[in-house]
């Protein structure tokens, strides 16, 4: 009878050392789940939000204008940041007159608030391996107006879906 209360053990020991592992696995290199700390995405995402976050494409570097990526700024930042990117590797950018151009042409961007000024007059190519972000919340986000391109390499995923507060589940991608 002890031999089979021992076996029981290891086998649950067995058991959830496999979950565990299963469960970093996934968290650290397929999906998580975020908190939003901050304003710099007001109205898409607020302070407190929670989001999934998808990082298996960051691995084939598939990017894409108008997502939402979460990242780390390197030394120019504080934490993890949650942007938009507004221009890819090659892009001619340019912020004149309140409104953001990316390569020659206007941006169209539905997801600002009305009449959003965005401040810092600017003209750069994107290098050729970073993007260049900025926030929806223009006034008050930190983004490469002021830290620079982010190196793709910085980018840790995509934000796919809104799943907190639940009374407004979205869409991000």
């Amino acid at each position: 009878m002890r031999e089979d209360i021992k076996r029981e053990i290891k086998e649950w020991i067995y058991s959830l050392a496999i979950a565990a592992a299963l469960a970093f696995t996934i968290k650290a290199f397929i999906f998580d789940i975020i908190q939003v700390s901050g304003t710099s995405m007001v109205p898409t995402l607020h302070n407190n939000d929670r989001l999934i976050v998808e990082k298996i494409s960051m691995y084939s570097k598939k990017i894409f204008r108008g997502e939402i990526v979460i990242l780390d700024p390197g030394d120019k930042g504080r934490g993890i940041y949650i942007k938009r990117i507004i221009g890819l590797p090659g892009d001619e950018l340019e912020i004149k007159n309140g409104e953001v151009y990316v390569n020659g042409t206007k941006l169209q961007e539905d997801y600002l608030k009305p009449g959003t000024y965005t401040d810092v007059d600017m003209k750069l190519k994107v290098p050729e391996d970073c993007v260049f972000v900025l926030g929806d919340n223009r006034e008050v986000s930190e983004d490469s107006r002021y830290i620079g391109p982010i190196p793709i390499k910085n980018l840790k995923g995509h934000a796919l879906l809104r799943v907190y507060p639940f009374n407004d589940i979205k869409k991000l991608r």
